[in-house]
């Protein structure tokens, strides 16, 4: 993706808690020169350190991907608002004139991918799993996968992906003045539509950072 200077990330202390509160992403895989599209597939997901876990059906097409090419890019995105044009005027400016836009944060996560079997692998899934839930539902008491669901968990593969390269782009009105930004602001805490108050808090964030 195109990240405009005003837009780069602050650093890791700004990117790794975007991902770690949005844990559901789009996982893709280029797979072999062959093919003519990429494999996209939605998934929950955990980031611990520089490892990315995660769990798909056995008979997910991403498996068929990474036996070509275990490269693959993990894609985040949130707390987006759109911003009408009116929004980005202050004072004496002609509303007409305003251009607008949308506000979004998004983190890219390349790394190479591999596969957990518990058919090869014995408490391998078993594991990710617990690292899931441990991560998504903490405190929540669950029985133990590999005593419970020991037959469930054949039909299910794990991923580990090793984090190579992030990019992340947070666009909050990184390219106005202080004034335009303050007046969105108001405007979105006015209309309090879904993702409005998270939108503003990233606005005045990393105004103030």
């Amino acid at each position: 993706m195109f990240i405009a200077p005003v837009d780069a990330t602050f650093g890791e202390e700004e990117w790794r808690p975007f991902v770690e509160s949005h844990s559901f992403g789009h996982l893709v895989a280029p797979g072999g020169a062959e093919r003519d599209l990429p494999v996209v597939v939605p998934t929950q997901f955990v980031l611990e350190g520089d490892t990315v876990w995660l769990h798909l059906v056995r008979a997910n097409p991403m498996f068929a991907a990474l036996a070509e090419n275990p490269r693959v890019l993990l894609s985040v995105a949130g707390d987006w608002a759109f911003i009408a044009s009116s929004w980005k005027v202050i004072g004496t400016e002609d509303p007409a004139l305003g251009i607008p836009t949308t506000y979004y944060g998004a983190v890219q996560l390349a790394g190479t991918a591999t596969v957990h079997d518990e058919r090869t692998a014995p408490g391998s899934v078993a594991a990710i799993l617990r690292r899931q839930l441990t991560s998504l539902q903490p405190g929540v008491e669950v029985a133990d996968p590999a005593e419970s669901h020991a037959a469930r968990l054949l039909g299910i593969l794990g991923l580990s992906i090793a984090v190579e390269q992030v990019s992340a782009k947070f666009k909050y009105g990184g390219n106005v003045d202080g004034p335009h930004r303050r007046a969105v602001v108001e405007r979105l805490e006015e209309r309090g539509a879904a993702g409005d108050d998270a939108v503003a808090a990233h606005v005045l964030r990393r105004l103030e950072g």
